[in-house]
């Protein structure tokens, strides 16, 4: 969990992802179309990513990847990312960041 917690801490936008992940390549697409430039963290390239999965879990991640960040707060996965890029308010989230 501190692994997780200084990655975002002091970072704007932080993905965390894997390599293989489709839907992980996705939303950071769709991140970077927005005009921004997230810290894209690919866990399946950590020797801790088990630990990393869990602690994303136990923060309330329904999905271990994509794991979004945005202020250093846990915002979600890609159905509550998708959810807020249809509904206006993602932009108005990345708005500090864009």
């Amino acid at each position: 969990m501190d692994k997780v917690m200084r990655f975002t801490a002091d970072k704007g936008v932080v993905i965390f992802s894997k390599s293989s992940c489709c839907l992980c390549y996705t939303v950071s697409v769709l991140f970077q179309e927005l005009g921004v430039n997230p810290l894209v963290y690919e866990i399946d390239q950590d020797p801790d990513c088990r630990e990393i999965e869990r602690a994303l879990a136990r923060m309330g991640c329904k999905a271990p990847v994509p794991a979004v960040f945005i202020g250093g707060k846990l915002v979600g996965s890609t159905n509550e990312i998708m959810t807020l890029h249809l509904s206006g308010s993602l932009t108005q989230l990345l708005r500090p960041y864009m």
